[in-house]
């Protein structure tokens, strides 16, 4: 039986005197690869940003592997990557440079590993550029570099798709599956149809997020 990372009880969350979601149940154990989807306005980053302890205008509770989150924070950000609407890039900063300070924060890491991750984010030649000149789908690709690298058993990635091409896409869908298959969890949010095996999606905007499995 795989391993319970998160959990929510009776989770809600009110915004501008409107209840965005209420009563939510949710687990994500290791191996597990879970979709938020919903209409716009529905709370898809309110309720990650939550997740991520970001958001502390909530009601209910959360656990991470078994304990109050609020008790364990330090331990569970050190095994949390998230990457949210902005891609957290330093523009005076290069592709490498962005790559050694957001995983060196977290674990031990190489100048040539950083310029694998890039390569493989389809940045090879661009390590050495300073941020603030490349694309904007660039400096999302710098940022999403660290999936090749992280080791963090938790992902929460928001809109994680966004400003990549075709190819950029296929390929993240290919890190997801492999990370979830060596045992990882991966909570995300996307415009893009995915069919990835084993996906297991919550629908917000209705009266409970929707567990379904997208393997049936």
């Amino acid at each position: 039986m795989s391993e319970l990372l998160l959990e929510t009880r009776a989770l809600g969350c009110e915004r501008d005197d409107r209840q965005l979601f209420a009563g939510l149940d949710l687990k994500v154990s290791a191996g597990s690869l879970v979709q938020v989807a919903g209409p716009n306005g529905a709370g898809k980053t309110t309720l990650l940003r939550i997740l991520c302890g970001l958001h502390g205008f909530y009601q209910g509770s959360i656990f991470w592997r078994g304990e109050p989150l609020a008790s364990v924070r330090e331990s569970f950000l050190a095994n949390l990557l998230y990457l949210g609407h902005n891609p957290g890039v330093q523009g005076a900063l290069t592709g490498r440079e962005n790559l050694t300070a957001a995983v060196g924060a977290q674990q031990p890491v190489t100048q040539a590993a950083c310029e694998q991750a890039l390569a493989a984010a389809g940045l090879a030649g661009y390590e050495d550029i300073p941020c603030r000149q490349l694309s904007a789908g660039q400096r999302r690709r710098v940022a999403l570099a660290r999936l090749y690298l992280s080791r963090a058993p938790l992902w929460i990635l928001d809109e994680a798709f966004t400003a990549i091409d075709r190819d950029g896409v296929a390929a993240m869908e290919s890190l997801l599956k492999a990370r979830v298959d060596a045992g990882g969890a991966v909570v995300f949010t996307t415009h893009h149809a995915l069919t990835l095996p084993g996906l297991v999606r919550w629908t917000l905007g209705a009266p409970q997020a929707e567990a379904a499995d997208e393997s049936e």
